[in-house]
């Protein structure tokens, strides 16, 4: 709940770069620095841009999504699979073709897709791009005819300059500069640059392709690609940085940490060790989280429901550079996580759990690759609307997975039926969280090693545990009355409104349970006189405590969910429906079921269970077993999971 700038719209800088000289550019030149102003904006309160379940199109609600992928333009397919050039043989073309074709179409929608991720534009400019987004339009329209819906990737983030320059030369001012002043390229594809997306000229650009996405093809849902990229080494983002700095801080506090002229300061590194590095990192968060709203906001005055979604990479126990979730995903309503694949390999757990709790109590959806049972599964049970992409069509054949000639695997089909059979059991369910787990940006990245790496293991010990819970974060203060007890992991760095805000939430009647230190610092991980809420009710444990046992004795002593089992491959969510509680579990080990597992479910205050059945994609009708019931609560077993079941409890 920090003050701080909007800072996407400042004007580019003077200097042209020094790799344009190697780019067929212009010289060095001195040129005017216009630097526009700055509105400021409260981003941690401020409304979201995510629309409300009611203002979004039912069909999302109703249906939810099994997506199938293809969005490589056909001129970017043939450069990216090592030709020079950018023309497609005979044989590609006819492919393509084959690809775009309404029997395509029907062999999609045959094995249960309902919406298609489909190209738009890729970063080539109109010109070179011309004739496949006029293909885009058409298969748009028959994806529509057919009954799908349609997501287009719009832009990646990236430019073939080789292609774009011809077509917009003053483009290579847009380029992101290293520190040494050369591109930063794609990886290894030195043919693509990354593109500034606060650059005022680029946004103007890309708002002609959103319009076209959204007029031309009317598609759902806009992509937008490769949101890890903050700004750069070039001469807008250097302008823009400074003139963030004049606006965040009193010219006192920056010569007391040795800034005396703001005009002379240029990015540094990221070690977030001091004042200027701190600022620099949260600039690059609130530059890219700016441009992804204000993509949002042009689209949304074309049309007010349409949906938009990005690709900052999962939640992972650490945070990403130039990327705070938190922010960002205030602007849309899904997000990728292409990340690590969920099992349990040599007795570690590998889960994309994290990534769905932030999506879900975000009120996003989380977009995955679901490749094998197993990851249907565990977006079925933690996942928003959302089934996962089941296969990548390229060419006309059925792949598990972008740049794999791995093929779909038709163990999917049963668990895709399941998701369109059953999705009275999936739609409208809230999630039961006894806790929140506050996931502090400034106190994982400014803070020290130790402190810093508490977030990630309580949310892995809960996971572990089959806890009840959530993700909270910064820009989610004030929401605190949704979860009982807000879990605070090593938050260290704490701004004197979330003080305040915390402050509320306890006065209210919300609890606290504190691992670690707590508000030492403020949020520029600058040390307070001494700690901010230590006078405050709450239940700690310190870094090495029996951090399960605290949580426990915040909730009054009793869980939401029990689940009594000797597996370590057992994982769960709870939600409810007005009617009814509902327990996903999913096995991840699926060669060893797990046996006769003991679920202990809560009731809602004043209701009683009615019946309790099982649910899933591998037995064809519901299993019903018995139960006992105490005060509140109501325990029964689970004899199998193979890969999937959902306890329904019926409540009375």
């Amino acid at each position: 709940m920090n003050t701080r700038p909007s800072i996407s719209n400042c004007s580019r800088g003077a200097l042209p770069p020094r790799w344009i000289q190697h780019a067929g550019g212009a010289a060095w030149l001195q040129c005017t620095l216009i630097v526009g102003l700055l509105a400021f904006s409260v981003f941690a309160s401020a409304e979201p841009l995510t629309l409300p379940t009611d203002k979004r199109p039912e069909w999302l609600r109703r249906d939810g999504i099994v997506m199938a992928g293809s969005w490589e333009p056909l001129l970017f397919r043939v450069r990216r699979d090592g030709a020079e050039g950018y023309t497609p043989t005979p044989e590609q073309r006819a492919a393509y073709e084959r690809e775009q074709s309404a029997e395509m179409v029907a062999k999609l929608k045959e094995i249960g897709v309902n919406f298609v991720m489909m190209h738009c534009y890729k970063g080539g400019g109109l010109e070179a791009e011309r004739e496949s987004m006029a293909d885009a339009v058409k298969f748009a329209r028959l994806c529509h005819d057919a009954g799908l819906r349609v997501g287009c990737y719009t832009y990646s983030g990236a430019f073939i300059w080789e292609l774009f320059f011809k077509e917009v030369p003053q483009a290579k001012d847009w380029v992101v500069l290293n520190p040494d002043g050369t591109p930063l390229t794609y990886g290894k594809a030195g043919y693509r640059y990354y593109w500034n997306r606060s650059h005022p000229d680029a946004q103007a650009f890309y708002r002609k392709i959103v319009k076209f996405a959204v007029e031309d093809m009317r598609t759902d849902l806009v992509h937008f690609d490769n949101y890890v990229i903050g700004p750069g080494h070039d001469a807008n983002s250097i302008a823009r940085f400074r003139d963030y700095l004049r606006k965040t801080f009193p010219s006192s506090l920056l010569k007391e940490h040795g800034i005396a002229d703001i005009a002379t300061v240029t990015p540094p590194d990221r070690a977030c060790t001091n004042l200027l590095s701190r600022a620099w990192a949260d600039f690059c968060c609130q530059s890219i989280s700016d441009s992804f709203h204000d993509m949002t906001r042009y689209a949304r005055s074309l049309r007010p429901d349409i949906l938009m979604e990005t690709n900052p990479a999962g939640i992972q126990p650490t945070l990403r550079w130039a990327v705070d979730h938190g922010r960002l995903l205030r602007g849309g309503e899904a997000f990728w996580d292409e990340g690590r694949r969920p099992g349990l390999v040599k007795g570690q757990l590998t889960t994309r759990i994290r990534t769905f709790k932030a999506a879900r109590g975000m009120n996003n959806s989380a977009f995955v690759y679901t490749r094998t049972p197993l990851e249907t599964a565990e977006s079925m049970a933690f996942n928003l609307d959302c089934f996962g992409c089941i296969c990548w069509f390229e060419y006309g054949e059925l792949y598990e997975h972008p740049g794999d000639k791995t093929l779909m695997s038709p163990a999917l089909l049963p668990f895709v039926s399941f998701y369109h059979k059953r999705r009275d059991l999936l739609r409208d369910a809230n999630v039961v969280a006894d806790v929140g787990v506050f996931r502090s940006w400034p106190s994982i990245q400014f803070g020290s090693r130790q402190t810093a790496k508490l977030t990630g293991e309580v949310e892995d010990l809960l996971i572990a545990n089959r806890c009840a819970f959530q993700l909270v974060f910064d820009t989610q203060l004030d929401e605190l009355s949704r979860w009982p007890v807000l879990v605070m992991p090593g938050c260290v760095a704490l701004s004197d409104a979330q003080v305040k805000a915390i402050r509320r939430y306890v006065a209210n009647g919300g609890r606290l349970c504190v691992i670690g230190p707590l508000a030492t610092h403020n949020e520029w991980m600058l040390p307070r006189e001494k700690p901010a809420l230590d006078d405050l009710p709450m239940v700690r444990a310190d870094a090495n405590g029996d951090w399960l046992d605290a949580i426990r004795r915040a909730c009054g002593g009793q869980l939401s969910l029990t689940i009594t089992t000797d597996s370590k491959a057992l994982c769960a969510e709870l939600t409810e429906q007005p009617n009814r509680r509902l327990v996903h579990l999913v096995n991840y080990n699926a060669e060893n079921p797990v046996k006769d597992a003991v679920v202990r479910v809560a009731l809602p205050k004043g209701r009683t269970a009615k019946s309790v059945a099982l649910a899933s994609p591998e037995h064809a009708a519901d299993i019903t077993v018995p139960f006992k019931q105490d005060t509140g609560t109501v325990t029964f077993t689970v004899p199998s999971v193979g890969v999937y079941e959902i306890a329904v409890v019926t409540l009375r």
